[in-house]
């Protein structure tokens, strides 16, 4: 399985994460069951959590 999340606070980038779900998808010839389905939406959270995170970054640089 794909590594997690770091444990220290730190969010992956939205794109790195993306890939992920992209590569996860392909390898399941796009049916998510079981297992994958769960990576799935664990991928889809952190995803949803780093691009919430990069879209503060763009507000407070602004």
């Amino acid at each position: 399985m794909p590594p997690t999340p770091p444990l220290d606070g730190r969010v992956r980038p939205a794109a790195v994460v993306n890939e992920e779900i992209r590569a996860l998808v392909a390898r399941a010839g796009g049916w998510l069951y079981g297992e994958t389905r769960a990576r799935y939406e664990v991928l889809v959270a952190e995803w949803a959590v780093a691009v919430a995170a990069e879209r503060v970054d763009v507000v407070e640089a602004a």
